[in-house]
């Protein structure tokens, strides 16, 4: 069960846009990661790798976490507000809910729930 001391860290890190960062810092190694029903990813190493890929397509990205975060336990539940602008000048807009299983002060869990269709990038308004 992590700290609230450690879940604010995480969430700084993430709001941060240190996103490939906090999952060094916050994931086990053996981690797993699952977007919706999709398979999971699995490694510490596969999620930092994954995150600055994403993160080398954005030319910006505003990350802000909606209170309140839901703890029982070992359990987290954070909902997330994304705002992504791709070098190509789209952007994408994602909320989503994020699932986790800690142990001790780090995600060895997590899954995304998300609604698939705001993975698509629209054109930025002028």
């Amino acid at each position: 069960m992590p700290t609230t001391e450690t879940l604010e860290r995480f969430i700084a890190r993430v709001e941060e846009n240190a996103h490939a960062e906090a999952c060094a810092e916050f994931y086990t190694e053996g981690a797993s990661m699952r977007e919706n029903q999709g398979p999971p990813r699995v490694g510490r190493d596969v999620h930092v790798a994954h995150e600055r890929t994403v993160m080398s397509r954005a030319r910006s990205v505003e990350s802000t976490c909606v209170r309140p975060v839901f703890v029982n336990g070992d359990r987290v539940v954070i909902r997330w507000v994304f705002r992504f602008e791709w070098r190509d000048g789209t952007i994408t807009e994602m909320e989503e809910l994020a699932y986790q299983r800690w142990e001790g002060e780090r995600i060895a869990e997590e899954q995304f729930f998300y609604d698939p269709a705001q993975r698509v990038p629209k054109q930025a308004v002028a």
